[in-house]
């Protein structure tokens, strides 16, 4: 979410090493894929109440999202009130029944989410977890909550810098350790919780997210609903993918498709490449005012196919060309993704971008679906491509022929 407080984020590496698969320390069988579903942040921010969460429960039924894949409705920050005498943090007035409102997304076929801080205030400056984490926990799974996002906020200047001032190594073990806390509460209660890391990806979080048990982990700062910073954020996950896979992704932050002065196109691509990802697709737009054309951008089956994938291969850039991205994901029996994604201006007939199958290990032409107008298209080494600005080619090829000493194709799952 913003951050209210200003911080100054701390730089971070890449590591050269692959993150061994943890798969064990996440939640049993949570997110097997990315999750899919709502967030209250990117459009409502301070203004969520109880009223407002019921009706997104009810518009992912009526506008077909649920269908599509949209399962969890989740609460963001200014839910929280105070604590009674016993610690126990009650709800604010915007949130009368908590339990009530959860059974009621349950009885959606839906599920609910939540959001906290290991500091000892959220984002928004109401009551975080520090030294509750146990209590709350608890409290979330007799709500009956399913996903907790857990935004590191307050604790960076309240714990991380006053306990160990000027030491930026010992500010990251603090951090780590107080997400591995609430992992213990969390999976103490019994309850499948899907554990999100919002820390704005310091400290090389895909290196230890596993271990603490996160299912999902924010990769880097906030998403703005422009073209410009969801391009920035596109271009940070590049070198990422062996950290991703089922139970533990990277999370690029949460959809901005229909918010802002983002057009058509650049929303299709938006979408398009966070599926390419592998990330969490979490709407955060006005539902019950949603536009026909972005309602067919976030129901589109064929794209979310690419997301929800099973194999749970996160895609990667293969190569540059001017303003030109290619990028593959590798995908279950052997299919492949292609995103070609023009982050320029428009290219014309008179200077098109040609597609160099080779570079992508395969050979002849190849017969895929575009996943945007449905039509079948031939892929052809060298062929020019015309593209708008800010879009994209986005083709599902079930069987690519690939070049001889190309890498195996991946079967079944992962």
């Amino acid at each position: 979410m913003r951050i209210f407080a200003s911080l100054s984020l701390a730089s971070f590496v890449l590591a050269s090493l692959a993150a061994p698969a943890q798969k064990t320390a996440a939640t049993p069988q949570a997110a097997q894929t990315p999750p899919m579903g709502w967030n209250s942040w990117n459009y409502f921010a301070n203004k969520v109440d109880d009223k407002g969460i019921r009706a997104a429960a009810d518009q992912l039924i009526t506008t077909g999202m649920k269908d599509a894949g949209y399962i969890y409705v989740n609460i963001d920050d200014t839910w929280e009130g105070q604590r009674d005498a016993n610690g126990v943090l009650h709800p604010n007035a915007k949130f009368p029944d908590m339990k009530a409102l959860a059974d009621y997304v349950h009885s959606k076929g839906l599920k609910i989410g939540i959001y906290s801080s290991p500091g000892p205030k959220t984002c928004g400056g109401y009551e975080g977890s520090l030294g509750h984490e146990e209590q709350d926990a608890k409290m979330y799974a007799d709500w009956g909550i399913d996903y907790l996002k857990y935004d590191l906020c307050s604790y960076i200047g309240d714990v991380m810098e006053k306990e160990a001032p000027n030491d930026r190594a010992a500010q990251m073990r603090l951090m780590i350790d107080a997400y591995a806390k609430m992992d213990r509460a969390l999976k103490a209660t019994g309850r499948p919780i899907v554990y999100s890391l919002c820390q704005y990806g310091w400290d090389s979080v895909w290196e230890w997210g596993p271990s603490v048990g996160a299912n999902l982990w924010r990769s880097t700062g906030d998403i703005t609903p422009d073209w410009d910073r969801m391009y920035v954020i596109l271009s940070q996950q590049e070198g990422l993918e062996k950290y991703s896979g089922p139970g533990h992704w990277n999370d690029p932050d949460m959809l901005e498709v229909g918010n802002g002065k983002m057009g058509l196109a650049e929303n299709r691509t938006h979408f398009s490449m966070w599926a390419m990802l592998a990330a969490p697709l979490l709407a955060g737009n006005d539902l019950p005012n949603m536009t026909p054309e972005i309602k067919a951008v976030l129901t589109n089956r064929d794209v979310i196919a690419i997301d929800q994938d099973s194999l749970g291969k996160q895609g990667a850039r293969i190569y540059s060309d001017g303003e030109v991205d290619v990028w593959i994901r590798h995908l279950s029996d052997g299919a492949m993704a292609i995103a070609v994604v023009n982050a320029g201006s428009d290219r014309y007939s008179t200077h098109p971008f040609h597609l160099n199958l080779h570079k992508l290990g395969l050979t002849g032409a190849q017969t895929g679906k575009d996943l945007w107008t449905g039509k079948t298209v031939e892929l052809k080494d060298n062929m020019p491509l015309e593209l708008a600005s800010h879009d994209l080619l986005l083709v599902r090829l079930d069987s690519p022929k690939l070049l001889a000493g190309a890498p195996a194709r991946p079967t079944g799952s992962k």
